[in-house]
């Protein structure tokens, strides 16, 4: 497990419950890029790529937005309620069900976000935190790895550990396979309950 510290929890939880053992070695950190509100009152949608980002825009928010979309179930959860939560779990996903003409969007997310959305609907782009890469001591023997972001498969990468990893979705596996990882499971649902069918899908 490799997710950063704190935000482990539940998946730990739930794989435990399954007869797996787990050990947890966080592979990123979160940190908020600033306390300064984000005014949303003149932006028609407001975009969510993550459950951190819908974290640290509720602490920063000023105004109310008129619409949300979150990318993936966990985002939307931290959010609270939402207007879109598109099938496929990715902006390319969000981008074809957004209904047409967007309006003002505003993109949410981490500082390095893909600009898939900005490029396309001439988005602005707030940025809400910095994922940080860790370099742990010793990475942990195991059976498998859980990887639930590009900069996660990147990190562990760095370890030089060669147990094979399960992605949470398809930017992370393409992450994960140019940094020479291999990649034996990718969430259908790219989120907590896509990870472990796709755990219970290889393990049992």
């Amino acid at each position: 497990m490799t997710r950063p510290r704190g935000q482990e929890v539940e998946l730990v939880r739930r794989l435990e419950a399954l007869g797996h053992e787990v050990t947890h070695c966080p592979l990123t950190s979160i940190e908020p890029l600033g306390d300064d509100p984000v005014d949303v009152d003149d932006y028609d949608w407001v975009v969510l790529t993550s459950a951190n980002g819908a974290r640290e825009l509720r602490r920063r928010l000023r105004g109310t937005p008129r619409r949300v979309a979150a990318i993936g179930r966990a985002t939307g959860e931290a959010w609270g309620p939402v207007d879109l939560v598109p099938a496929v779990s990715t902006q390319e996903g969000l981008l074809a069900q957004l209904p047409r003409p967007a309006g003002r969007v505003l993109l949410a997310a981490a500082e390095g976000a893909r600009r898939l959305l900005v490029d396309a609907l001439d988005a602005d782009f707030v940025p809400l935190y910095r994922t940080r890469e860790l370099e742990p001591p010793k990475f942990p023997e195991g059976d498998i790895v859980l990887l639930a972001s590009s900069s996660a498969a990147r990190a562990y990468a760095r370890t030089g550990a060669a147990t094979p990893a399960i992605s949470i979705g398809p930017e992370t596996t393409t992450a994960a396979r140019t940094a020479g990882i291999a990649i034996v499971g990718e969430a259908e649902s790219h989120d907590l309950e896509g990870l472990l069918a796709a755990v219970w899908r290889l393990a049992g």
